[in-house]
């Protein structure tokens, strides 16, 4: 018995340690797992970021790796950042550039602390107009060299950090007349979305009607309902993607890497097409109660020809059988103080 409880304890340990040692311990201040940059490349960063973190107890720390584990750079970059604790415990002052060689990924992670000043802006134009140019000609430690440099900068230097800042938002600045236009062009896409789900809606929720109500079959009116749904998908496209653009080109103040979990989480897909139809079965039930006279019904197969003639036929909507569907990422000793990052920063890819 004691055997047992000593091995159950023993295997606790082991699974605890290894969830804990999910990502790479670093040991250094600049740790090339890829071997991208030669020894004199690799004590010059060091040095260099091991002396701005004694004067201002920064932590720029830099990791290189072949490649990316089963997991996005982003989750890669903060699950390393938070287990070596980056920056120090009272500050959150540390930040994360790795780079993914084989998958031609780079992500700067930021620590809380250090947000208002290397924001996701800012970090997304180093890493746009410095990293990405030299990695593409394969110049890996020019690349992340200049983009040390930039921030060491931005950090100790306001007035280069406020013109830096300023430069942002000149370079993303878009006319009043401009942004009319825009708007207009994309409301007639949004318009256009929102006929076309009005009208294939519409068709759904008459659908469940005809089924509660015995005139339409329930395995042919489920078959409809399914058909139905492409064009319902493809209008709420015609809707969604102008709002997507609009909100990241006309700056609506939207910060779409809050939504991320989104991408990474796709039970959501689910659970709205689930709470989509419950809401259509709803709206069914509504309409026959507020028509007063219909009883409820079901009918495996059998559908009624005039029903179907009248309300499906005519009308251009889909219907089973009788009309076709439409739509279609010098060398000193290093650890983190303790610090902590929330997922701030950017990533680019070459």
């Amino acid at each position: 018995m004691v055997q047992k409880v000593s091995l159950y304890f023993f295997l606790l340990f082991v699974l605890s340690v290894t969830a804990q040692e999910k990502y790479l311990t670093l040991s250094e201040i600049v740790t090339d797992n890829a071997k991208i940059l030669t020894p004199e490349q690799l004590s010059r960063l060091r040095s260099k970021l091991t002396q701005f973190e004694k004067e201002t107890t920064h932590q720029l720390v830099v990791l290189t790796i072949e490649a990316l584990p089963n997991e996005t750079i982003e989750q890669y970059t903060n699950g390393t950042f938070n287990q070596n604790k980056l920056g120090q415990k009272d500050k959150d002052n540390g930040i994360l550039i790795l780079f993914a060689e084989a998958d031609r990924e780079v992500r700067m992670e930021v620590g809380y602390g250090l947000e208002s000043y290397i924001t996701d802006a800012v970090a997304s134009r180093i890493i746009r107009n410095t990293m990405i140019p030299n990695f593409k000609e394969e110049e890996y430690f020019a690349g992340i060299d200049l983009a040390t440099d930039q921030i060491i900068l931005l950090l100790t230097d306001s007035e280069a950090l406020e013109e830096f800042k300023k430069e942002i938002e000149e370079e993303g600045e878009m006319g009043l007349g401009l942004k009319i236009f825009v708007l207009c062009f994309l409301s007639i896409f949004v318009a256009a979305g929102g006929f076309i789900f009005y009208k294939t809606y519409s068709n759904i929720i008459e659908v469940f009607r005809g089924i509660f109500i015995g005139k339409l079959g329930l395995i042919p009116g489920l078959l409809m309902a399914a058909f139905s749904l492409i064009p319902v998908v493809f209008s709420l496209g015609f809707i969604i993607m102008p709002l997507v653009f609009a909100t990241v080109f006309l700056d609506f103040g939207l910060d779409l890497e809050q939504y991320e979990y989104l991408l990474d989480n796709p039970r959501w897909i689910g659970i709205v097409l689930i709470g989509f139809l419950l809401f259509t079965i709803l709206l069914a039930f509504f309409k026959i109660l507020l028509k007063g006279k219909e009883d409820f019904k079901l009918s495996w197969l059998k559908n009624d020809k005039k029903y179907m003639s009248k309300t499906f036929s005519s009308g251009g909507t889909h219907s089973f059988g009788s009309s076709s569907g439409s739509g279609s990422s010098g060398s000193s000793s290093f650890s983190g103080g303790g610090g902590s990052s929330g997922g701030g920063g950017a990533s680019g890819s070459w």
